[in-house]
């Protein structure tokens, strides 16, 4: 089994900027391929997720300068939240900032309660995805413009008119671009024509192997092969509350059991030998990488248990 695993995290919950310095470090030191996490400004549940919310795109910035190896990326930006031009700057500049080791995720916003409570508009579901597909034709066009040369852009939603296409990433033709999710249409179409990564976040394996048939099917409909490009990267995200004895475990499963806005998850809630075989399972359906998400910054061991006992079996 020859899996690369990515840790992903939740700041929304509950992180300041020193909370996830220190988790992200850990994880370079422990061995993991890179620290992912989400885009959010509220948490899904009662509790407010105490100092608040930290802007993604400006903590990536600051950890590309403070490690050195592990890729870092979001899971996923909202397109809601941000220009697709603008968009693009920003995280060409953190890939510059950080080496080329950049990637970004990308969906269609989801969180109706972080919107209204910030003043973001939030738009119906078909429109948001149709901003979602304009914004990686923006952002993947602005990043393979040639120096010298010009990108415009005149679509429904978004127009760009002789944008000089700067900075350029340091990973041509731009950092890798992850497409998520449960959709059974668009979300594989979209994935097929602009992705370099599908993840499936937090499903059994089953549900997620029926995920990879829809996106492989998407890629024979839209030609992705015929046309030169790489076979998607298929990723899974797992939910883990893993110990050494029980206690630890349900220490570790506690916060799983709160209620929440987000849809029912399939955790891996056991010993490191049981994640492992979960991986495993994932590894024989295609999977490639992992994203392990680890909800509590402060639970370091959890981090070094994952590292010391599971990671050598992959």
């Amino acid at each position: 089994m020859s899996l690369r695993i990515c840790v992903f995290t939740e700041p929304h919950r509950g992180a300041d900027y020193e909370d996830q310095r220190r988790f992200a470090q850990l994880v370079e030191a422990g061995g993991f391929e890179g620290f992912f996490r989400a885009d959010h400004y509220q948490t899904m549940g009662a509790d407010p997720g105490l100092p608040g919310p930290t802007d993604a795109w400006l903590t990536l910035g600051a950890l590309a300068r403070e490690t050195s190896r592990i890729r870092l990326g979001t899971l996923v930006t909202s397109a809601t939240f941000r220009l697709p031009g603008p968009l693009a700057v920003m995280v060409a500049q953190v890939d510059r900032m950080s080496g080329g080791r950049v990637e970004l995720g990308l969906g269609a916003g989801w969180y109706e309660r972080e919107h209204t409570s910030y003043g973001i508009p939030f738009p119906p579901a078909p429109e948001r995805f149709d901003r979602l597909e304009e914004q990686l034709q923006v952002i993947t066009g602005l990043w393979r413009t040639p120096v010298g040369e010009s990108f415009s852009h005149h679509g429904d939603h978004y127009r760009l008119v002789d944008a000089p296409a700067l900075p350029r990433p340091v990973q041509l033709p731009g950092p890798p671009i992850i497409v998520g999710g449960r959709g059974p249409k668009r979300t594989p179409e979209l994935a097929a024509r602009y992705a370099d990564e599908f993840n499936m976040p937090f499903k059994s394996v089953a549900e997620t192997a029926r995920a990879y048939r829809r996106v492989a099917e998407a890629c024979d409909r839209t030609g992705r092969a015929d046309a030169g490009r790489p076979p998607l990267v298929l990723s899974a995200g797992v939910v883990a509350a893993i110990g050494r004895t029980e206690t630890e475990v349900r220490r570790r499963a506690a916060p799983l059991q709160a209620k929440s806005a987000l849809p029912p998850e399939d955790a891996v809630v056991g010993s490191p030998a049981q994640l492992v075989q979960r991986l495993s399972e994932f590894a024989a359906i295609g999977a490639s990488r992992i994203h392990l998400r680890l909800i509590d910054f402060d639970d370091l061991d959890h981090l070094e248990l994952i590292a010391g006992e599971v990671l050598p079996q992959l």
